[in-house]
């Protein structure tokens, strides 16, 4: 009997199909659960169309890690050093059992997630935790391994776990370079659907044109190319996603609008204290400051739950986490008082935190907060296919791609009640602040 095709219009994508056994994954509890939580924590009090959910996102991943497994493994783009590397590629009855695993994983690459997404999972999960580990006990759950196990033909949990998380998140299981690579196409740092997706998704709903890039002409040039050998004693290579020579300039289009994504919406300064209002609301009203790591509970909360309780301590003064809850509800939100400045980082590379410490002796902790994030390494390099047989570093040929900054921040608010007091003292005291080394206590 022919498994039925089941159709989701999707803004991004068009149309993304499922047949019926992923309609039962769609289907399930944990998956369920991602039409409750946003893509954006509460980044829609700052661009109202940005309500968009992870459910609508994972199904955009899953489509776009389906297209990059049949571009890289068709017959016609696979090199016989790719052969010689990944002999997982030669055997094409079990392509078809991959490439589900694959689709499955992407689907369920976010299932994870606390309420409001990222921003409160480094501070409110005790240690060891983090949305993919938790993405990883879902997956292997009884739950969802009695859908694995019912699926034509059955797939084995661990193996979409693993596709689903990566090695780095995994590092208790061993990877084969054919797992590494399947999992590369989902989480990857340069061409994972994940990015793509997110990317195409959050500018559209965010109503702005940077993350925008020609991911159909990307996607088509995409190859498995033998990466620089990390094992200089045996000098064998290992297989990394690339591109070919002419999808080179869609290839800096993505990482240009990760850039611009990034400085010009994910670190907004009303979104980021929007955030820190979220996580002190959080810290008072969960027990014992945590999220739970039991999954039963996980499933039970989402965004729902969180904003019912913050609107009904917004409207308690007694409530535990009433202060930040009013602030998020009133749009009474902390007013940025100091930014980062090239000039101020040339002086002393921690002027922010100087600021911060000196506006708390000023103005009191209840009053200040510090935001500082950095990106961690800089552009991704990958291998470029040259014809007719050469593979280069994307780094020699491409001077945007070294040349691209680093994405950087470092706020300090203040309550909007003291702003106009302090911006007074800071003008007063700014040249004196940032010197270094400063000598006040740091957070």
């Amino acid at each position: 009997m022919a498994k039925q095709t089941h159709e989701i219009r999707d803004p991004i994508h068009n149309f993304i199909r499922l047949d019926s056994d992923e309609r039962r994954v769609l289907d399930s509890r944990p998956f369920q659960r991602l039409r409750y939580i946003h893509q954006l924590a509460m980044s829609y009090l700052v661009y109202p169309g940005a309500t968009h959910r992870r459910f609508e996102h994972s199904l955009g991943v899953m489509e776009l890690a389906s297209r990059i497994f049949d571009v890289v493994t068709h017959p016609a783009n696979v090199t016989d050093e790719i052969r010689e590397i990944l002999p997982e590629i030669t055997q094409t009855h079990q392509l078809p059992y991959w490439r589900r695993v694959v689709r499955m994983a992407a689907l369920c690459h976010d299932i994870g997630h606390l309420p409001f997404s990222h921003a409160a999972e480094k501070e409110l999960l005790p240690g060891g935790w983090d949305h993919e580990r938790l993405t990883k006990e879902l997956i292997l759950s009884e739950e969802m391994r009695e859908i694995w196990q019912h699926m034509t033909p059955p797939l084995r949990a661990e193996d979409v776990a693993k596709i689903a998380v990566g090695p780095r998140k995994y590092p208790e299981q061993q990877f084969t370079n054919w797992e590494a690579i399947l999992s590369e196409i989902i989480v990857g740092d340069a061409f994972g659907a994940d990015r793509m997706d997110y990317l195409l998704r959050d500018s559209y709903h965010a109503g702005v044109a940077y993350g925008r890039f020609d991911h159909f002409r990307l996607i088509d040039t995409l190859r498995l190319l033998p990466s620089t050998p990390t094992d200089d004693q045996t000098g064998i290579p290992e297989p990394a996603l690339g591109v070919e020579e002419g999808g080179l300039q869609s290839a800096e289009a993505l990482l240009l609008a990760r850039y611009f994504m990034y400085s010009q919406v994910y670190l907004h300064p009303v979104r980021r204290i929007y955030d820190i209002h979220l996580k002190d609301f959080l810290r008072e009203w969960l027990p014992n400051g945590r999220f739970s790591t039991d999954l039963d509970q996980h499933l039970l909360m989402t965004d729902n739950e969180v904003i019912s309780a913050i609107r009904k301590a917004a409207e308690d003064a007694q409530a535990p986490g009433h202060d930040p809850a009013m602030r998020i509800v009133q749009r009474k939100h902390f007013r940025v008082l100091y930014r980062r400045h090239p000039g101020d980082v040339e002086i002393n590379p921690e002027a922010g935190r100087a600021v911060y410490s000196a506006a708390v002796k000023e103005f009191g902790s209840n009053a200040v907060r510090h935001d500082q994030y950095t990106q961690k390494g800089s552009a991704p390099d990958f291998p470029v296919l040259i014809y007719p047989n050469m593979i280069v570093s994307a780094f020699s040929l491409s001077p945007v791609l070294r040349g691209l900054p680093v994405y950087a921040i470092d706020y300090v608010f203040v309550d909007p009640d003291k702003l106009v007091e302090a911006e007074r003292w800071l003008r007063n005291n700014r040249e004196k602040l940032i010197q270094f080394p400063y000598e006040g206590e740091a957070e």
